[in-house]
């Protein structure tokens, strides 16, 4: 498969996107974990588990509770980089049914905002299987757009090309004498796995066993940098 920087829009460039193919769709790779299809204006992200912390919080782990404030601010910041005619979250848009129980008013009105002026498609995960009610925006379990299957969990017989989350896929880079973890997207061409958007989301190593029944080929690890997306050979990563 073959990346290279995309010259799909001069507003890009700060993001310094990457192309990433998907069977016959070409989207741009962003470093903040997005994808976007600008033949289509669609924008995908995956797994932004809002509302983890106060989740967490409830069974008495305490953890700062900006995470939904801190990526639906990174949602914002895609969205008018790209001003998408769709928005496609592949499922565990919330960490769980109740979280719109939680969420603070303010950033509830955050992500009705960002539902204005775009079609939203909420496609269903494991932690939400049903969106929360009062949301707006449609919910499914899978979509194709481009002969390209959008769906949640990643299917390992899937023949057809698949763009997928649920992994939260991170790679490992040696060099220099010293090794970084970021998170990233993992595609061999007819399947990609998305990283996770959510600020709490985090990130499983790709040479995990957990990916080895998706990529029977070699893949490729898009790298979210400081500054742009890299295009990492299998080879070249490590394991934890």
């Amino acid at each position: 498969m073959n990346a290279r920087p995309s010259a799909l829009s001069a507003r890009d460039a700060a993001a310094v996107a990457t192309e990433l193919r998907i069977g016959d769709a070409v989207f741009a790779a962003c470093r903040s974990g997005a994808l976007f299809l600008e033949a289509e204006r669609l924008l995908v992200v995956a797994d932004l588990h809002l509302e983890k912390g106060s989740a967490y919080a409830a069974r008495g782990q305490m953890l700062p509770p900006y995470d939904s404030r801190a990526t639906l601010a990174a949602m914002t910041a895609v969205v008018a980089r790209y001003r998408p005619a769709t928005v496609v979250v592949l499922g565990d848009g919330f960490h769980d049914v109740r979280a719109l129980e939680r969420i603070p008013a303010e950033d509830m009105a955050a992500l009705r905002i960002l539902q204005t002026g775009a079609d939203w498609i909420w496609i269903a995960g494991n932690h939400d299987p049903e969106p929360p009610a009062g949301l707006g925006g449609q919910a499914c379990d899978s979509v194709v757009l481009r002969g390209v299957t959008l769906r949640h969990e990643p299917a390992p017989g899937e023949a057809g090309p698949e763009l997928a989350g649920h992994l939260h896929p991170a790679a490992k880079v040696a060099g220099r004498g010293r090794a970084i973890r970021r998170r990233c997207f993992v595609s061999d061409g007819r399947r990609c796995v998305m990283p996770a958007f959510g600020a709490y989301a985090g990130g499983l190593n790709v040479l995990d066993r957990a990916f080895a029944p998706l990529f029977a080929r070699r893949f490729t690890a898009h790298v979210m940098g400081s500054d742009r997306v890299y295009a990492v050979s299998a080879a070249q990563l490590s394991p934890d």
